[in-house]
């Protein structure tokens, strides 16, 4: 059964933009987990614009579900994952002054950078998960790097979906089960809404988690968070 992550970046965001603590990320990611999510992720990057490095370890030792740690393997990352342990982290490849994630690994041109990363994290006990566009050879690669899970980065599935959702969702298809052949979990996340999660999860119900943020965050503004999440779980608990 796929288990929903609340990615709570965009509420540090908020908090950033005013200074001081309001809102109390913290607290926020304590009532999603209250709320029913089944789990929690951050995305710190170098210039701290939303999570910050002091979130994650403030975060760390209260989640009770599972916390997800993503972002670029830099060397200040790597430290930062090994120091508060995490149920998994995700490598994803976004630039340091990236907007958002916009792309997945080449895993094959980077298996060996990878592969270390990957032996590292999982010498702690880490779960680790390789962000990968949804193409069936990045998922191959990723397999040889010796990570746990791939996580197929789904901007394309969301913006072709009101116009073709069949042919949005084939190229996943095909990496996710090539992904499921070469023995790895399967996440999925970016741009995922109310709109287009249970068709996903319909033609791909072997999906582990979706880590979503932006979109719940927009529709807790008119909902309020514990209605938005509760309406999140309703499209990934379809079997």
């Amino acid at each position: 059964m796929t288990r929903l992550s609340v990615n709570i970046n965009k509420i540090a965001t908020i908090r950033n933009a005013r200074g001081g603590n309001m809102p109390d990320v913290t607290k926020a990611a304590l009532d999603c987990e209250r709320f029913g999510a089944e789990g929690i992720t951050v995305h710190p990057r170098p210039d701290e614009r939303h999570i910050r490095y002091a979130d994650v370890r403030e975060i760390r030792p209260l989640i009770t579900t599972e916390f997800n740690i993503e972002g670029n393997p830099i060397p200040s990352f790597i430290d930062l994952v090994l120091e508060v342990v995490p149920d998994q982290v995700t490598l994803v490849p976004d630039a340091h002054d990236a907007i958002t994630s916009n792309a997945g690994w080449d895993t094959l041109r980077n298996r060996e950078f990878l592969s270390e990363v990957c032996k590292e994290f999982k010498n702690r006990g880490i779960r680790t998960s390789i962000f990968v566009d949804p193409v069936p050879a990045m998922a191959e690669g990723a397999a040889i790097c010796g990570c746990d899970r791939v996580e197929m980065y789904t901007e394309s599935y969301a913006s072709m979906y009101k116009t073709d959702r069949e042919a949005a969702i084939a190229p996943f298809i095909k990496t996710a089960r090539t992904a499921r052949d070469c023995g790895l979990g399967l996440n999925a996340g970016h741009d995922l809404n109310l709109e287009n999660l249970e068709y996903f999860i319909r033609n791909i119900p072997w999906t582990d988690e979706v880590s979503i943020g932006h979109a719940i965050i927009c529709d807790a503004l008119y909902m309020g968070l514990e209605q938005t999440i509760q309406a999140y779980l309703s499209k990934v608990k379809i079997f």
